[in-house]
Parts: C-alpha cells; structure tokens; sequence
C-alpha cells in the first residue's frame, strides 16, 4: 500500500489494536523501526543491511520508518536504493524540525505491533532488538536502552547531564531514567498514548516516562560513531535541557519565589536595622556604595527571574499558536503492514 503526501501531512492515530501481555509469548507481531536521520549519508548504507536482515528473521511484518529530517548531504540518495521493495519507508520532512519532532513523526505513521526507535549513527546496536522483543513477550510494554558508562562524551556532556537529571528528579513527580536514550522498544498501546499527547515542544524522554506502563531497561555499550559528527553541541543541549525543564518540573519557578522571599526579608530586616541605628544610635545612613552594590544586585537577579518567567511563557506561546510539529515533503517506499480500523483511545 504506497502513501501519498497528503495522507502523510497529518498525523495519523496508529492502526494496529495491542497485543495483551498474556498473549505475548506465541505472538509473531509486526515490528516498525523508527529511525531520524540528519545528515547520515555515511551511516545509513551500513545500518539499513543489517537492520533489514534482522528484522526478517524476527517477525513477517515489518517496516523500517526513516525520518529525513531536512538532511543537506545525501541521505536521500542513500536511502532511494531501498525503497523499491516493501518495508522501507522514507518521510521527507520540508526542513530540519528537530530530533524530537523527528522522533514524533515516525511514531505517527509506524503501524507495528511493536515499534523500535534508534538513530543512526550505528551507535545502537541492532544486535539488541532481539532482546527487546523477549522481554516485550515476557510481558513487558516498553523496553529502554541505558548506556553503562559515558566515558565517550565531553566532560561538560557529562557533568551537564548529571545536573540536568539531578534537577528533573527534585523538581518533577515524574521519575525519568537518567542516561536512557531513544533506543527503546514499545507495545502499540504506549505508541498511541504518546501520539494521543496534544502538546507541540515535546521532550520524548520525559513523555515516555509520564506514559507510564510496565518498563525495564537494559544495560548497552555505544560503538564508537564511525563516519559523521554528533549534532547535539553545547548549544542544542542546553536547548534540550531547558525544554525538559520546563515540560517536566516547575522547580525554577519554585526557586525563584524562595529567593525573592528570602531577599525580601533581608531588605526588610535591614531596612528596619538602618531606620533604629539613625534615631537610635545617631548614626548616619552609609553612603552610595552600599546603595549601589544593593541595586546592581537586586537588578541582576529581576532579570535572572523575568527570564525563567519568559522560558515558560514562552512554551506557553508556542503551544497555543497550534502550529503542527512537522510538515512532510513527501513520502517515499510503502509498507507490508496492512492498515486497521483504528482503536478510539
């Protein structure tokens, strides 16, 4: 069944109704992949080989979802060989959206039982999916990838990364696995909850974990990246982190409140010790250092508060705009996976 653009513009609601966890353990589902790719002409040629064997040797159905995520080498191109025969599909997007977004379109338009998402830049290994799939048929809805070390990563990735998921777990009541990445496998049912979410600014980490349902990780080592460069920079990162900051924990609003408690108080309390030193102890008010250093300081933090304010308003900002989160170019390939009536969620 080939796609048209017009169909692939809108989102879909995937088709395909759960397997129950007490029927897993004979079931022969239909596996998709979802892979974004951004600039991974290199890589591509090699992943796709290895993932299309594996995938034929797990289930009869399955399809391979690559999202072109606005590449400007020729990921395109490396891909096109492919999509002759049935079970690789190509989603164009009109320009680069973002990983997250990315990652949103793949799972909107992947109709497996189960759905692998990976990148890639082969720093995930095929070689795993198997495993997932058994603990899927041991019962579990979503199995994640985490990474056993990161001695592989900048030191400011590292100590960033730390501090990010140190803050998420004080400030969110949801509890988001540190290090697990996008290489994970999920039953339909959490494939449509997170396609059932309205909200555009996603950060996908912390909508796996609010989706809940029974999970399990497994431990990985990352191969080395072999061709290409990592796209996350100091830059993107911090982009990331304060998207999932703000989705996911009001902790800076909270901080800010406490602070300007705290300072307020101490304005208060001295305002009070320099009015009963002047009428009390005859002295005089100190002169314009103090007042000049009190002023640069309390400055200084309204505009580190107004901008916390502003980063959360300016989520507010683009949700109500109702903007889609990716517009496809076109669609390429088609899928053996046949289309159902959808399940209402």
């Amino acid at each position: 069944m080939k796609y048209s653009t017009a169909d692939m513009n809108a989102p879909t609601s995937p088709s395909v109704i759960a397997v129950p966890a007490s029927d897993r353990g004979a079931a022969n589902p239909s596996v998709s992949c979802v892979i974004p790719a951004h600039n991974e002409a290199q890589n591509l040629p090699r992943l796709l080989p290895a993932l299309v064997d594996l995938l034929k040797s797990l289930a009869e159905r399955w399809e391979i979802v690559i999202v072109d995520d606005g590449s400007r080498d020729r990921t395109l191109a490396a891909i096109e060989p492919w999509l002759g025969a049935p079970g690789v599909i190509c989603l164009a997007l009109s320009r680069n959206f973002g990983k997250e977004a990315a990652l949103g379109a793949g799972l909107d338009h992947a109709r497996g039982d189960v759905v692998v998402t990976m990148d890639a830049d082969l720093q995930h290994p095929v070689e795993m999916i198997p495993q997932m799939l058994a603990r899927w048929r041991a019962g579990m809805d979503m199995v994640y990838a985490v990474r056993a070390d990161r001695k592989d990563e900048p030191p400011f990735k590292r100590v960033g990364a730390r501090l990010f998921y140190s803050l998420l777990r004080v400030g969110s009541a949801i509890d988001i696995p540190p290090h697990a990445g996008d290489f994970r496998l999920m039953d339909r049912c959490v494939v449509d909850a997170i396609c059932s979410l309205p909200e555009r600014t996603r950060f996908m980490k912390g909508l796996y974990a609010w989706v809940g349902y029974r999970s399990e990780a497994i431990e990985f080592s990352a191969p080395p990246r072999t061709a290409g460069r990592s796209h996350f920079g100091a830059k993107t990162l911090f982009s990331l982190a304060a998207s999932g900051i703000t989705a996911f924990s009001n902790l800076p609003l909270r901080v800010a409140s406490g602070v300007g408690s705290v300072l307020a108080l101490l304005a208060f309390a001295y305002g009070v010790w320099v009015v009963v030193e002047h009428f009390f102890g005859g002295h005089n008010v100190a002169g314009w250092a103090t007042i000049v250093a009190g002023m640069m300081f309390f400055s200084g933090v309204q505009l580190l508060f107004i901008g916390i304010l502003g980063e959360y308003l300016g989520r507010v900002y683009e949700e109500v705009k109702q903007r889609p989160r990716y517009i496809v170019a076109r669609a390429l390939g088609h899928s053996p996976i046949d289309m159902r009536v959808p399940k209402s969620l």
